[in-house]
């Protein structure tokens, strides 16, 4: 007979009915055994004999093991014979054993099926609900630090607003002027056309001075803050939020609300209506440029129809979307900041729904201004 030397376990097929196995069957002895237990072939003719008198250690991991290669060896409801095998072992392999048939007689939990589309309706329906409960929240919080730190001015952050300033407001100013230089220059080259037709070039003065003015202006600066910096607000907190930066500043007895979301707000109320201002000039040098271009409009042509074509009221009513632009992209970006749990794949998730939402945000409120500038007459 083959022993097997310890501490490694080994299983030896001395002929095609009669197995020896010895070793140290543990956790750590059964690290090379894996492939000689696969190994093992037993003719179905006859009963295999297993002798485990060469064990010199057992544990529960070894002892499962045993009770595989019994269940294999002995065949569709029976076990191969074991002889030798030491009392204490012996106990463990029973313990196993019933424990392993006790196992497979507990029903499996079925697979869960896929929610149909009510159900999916449902649950983002639910979630959205959540969702706009928590915003009215959190906006109520912001509302209560502001007015805090309005009664207690030495609690407001200057050096936190100045740099958001410069941040959102004075390095935005390239991608804004340029994006506002193109949209001047993209309305007044689809209305040149249509002027040309009824030799009304002048009237692109008209087009371009309030379509800017009180529209695509403050919009588009809205949706170039809202992708640029609203974004920057949602990674900033979320990241701070998953390195457990804000419950820090919660144990130091730092109101986060204070630190972080109220100097964003107030930096860009202020920051939105001059680079929406900014947005207006270049906007109309635009159509200025494509109306000299197209329509043979010359500068102080345009200028002169235009101060006639568009009151001080039209440029105020689009200078006065841009504070609450302000608002819901701040408030948005830093609510989703704040919602942000887990790694990093939740920081990218809720920066992507700050932008989303605070583009939809914007236009929902652009619209309700445009409804209420109507019944005002304005």
């Amino acid at each position: 007979m083959k022993h097997c030397s310890e501490p490694r376990a080994c299983a030896t097929q001395t002929s095609p009915h009669t197995l020896t196995l010895g070793g140290a069957w543990t956790a750590r002895g059964l690290g090379g055994c894996a492939d000689q237990l696969d190994a093992l072939q037993a003719d179905r003719s006859a009963p295999v004999q297993v002798d485990a008198s060469g064990i010199a250690q057992l544990d529960t991991a070894g002892a499962w093991v045993l009770h595989k290669l019994r269940t294999r060896l002995g065949g569709p409801g029976a076990e191969a014979p074991l002889q030798g095998l030491h009392p204490d072992f012996e106990r463990l392999l029973q313990a196993v054993t019933t424990h392993v048939q006790a196992q497979a007689l507990v029903p499996a939990v079925p697979a869960r099926t896929p929610p149909q589309l009510l159900e999916r309706v449902g649950r983002q329906a639910g979630a959205a609900w959540e969702q706009f409960f928590a915003m009215l929240g959190f906006v109520g919080e912001c509302a209560l630090a502001f007015a805090n730190c309005v009664i207690h001015p030495s609690r407001m952050r200057w050096r936190p607003i100045l740099f958001n300033i410069r941040r959102a407001g004075f390095d935005a100013l390239p991608i804004v002027g340029l994006l506002s230089l193109l949209l001047g220059i993209v309305v007044a080259y689809q209305g040149a056309d249509q002027l040309r037709q009824y030799g009304a070039n002048i009237f692109v003065a008209d087009l371009v001075g309030l379509s800017m003015l009180r529209e695509f202006a403050p919009l588009i600066t809205a949706i170039t803050i809202a992708g640029r910096s609203g974004s920057a607000f949602a990674a900033q907190i979320g990241t701070m939020a998953v390195t457990e930066e804000i419950d820090a500043m919660r144990t130091l007895g730092i109101a986060p609300l204070e630190l972080l979301v109220i100097p964003k707000v107030i930096a860009l109320v202020i920051a939105m209506p001059l680079l929406t201002v900014f947005a207006d000039v270049l906007g109309v040098a635009g159509g200025m440029l494509m109306a000299q271009t197209q329509l043979a409009v010359s500068y102080t042509e345009f200028l002169d129809r235009m101060a006639k074509a568009v009151s001080v009221t039209s440029y105020m009513v689009g200078i006065a979307k841009a504070p609450v632009f302000a608002i819901i992209i701040s408030l948005v970006g830093c609510f989703q900041g704040f919602r942000t749990r887990g790694g990093a794949d939740s920081v990218g998730l809720q920066t992507t729904r700050s932008v989303v939402q605070s583009i939809f945000l914007v236009i929902v409120a652009d619209a309700l201004f445009s409804i209420a500038f109507s019944i005002l007459d304005l």
